[in-house]
């Protein structure tokens, strides 16, 4: 499973970073929309840490309710 990070921002109205996460399973694509609770000064790679993890845990749903990309 490959991970790819794109399009981070940070919203001020949520105090949150938001971006999206691809995640190549069994050679499809599969995107997830994360969001990260911190400070506008967190660490990048802290923002990538969380976001990962949040689309791991979201892609580890039933297979039959994906998106394809």
């Amino acid at each position: 499973m490959a991970t790819e990070i794109k399009n981070i921002w940070y919203n001020p109205a949520s105090s949150a970073f938001e971006g999206r996460i691809d995640i190549r399973r069994n050679g499809k694509s599969f995107r997830y929309p994360c969001a990260v609770q911190g400070p506008m000064d967190m660490s990048p790679a802290e923002v990538r840490a969380r976001m990962e993890v949040q689309a791991k845990r979201m892609s580890d749903s039933d297979p039959a309710i994906f998106s394809y990309v």
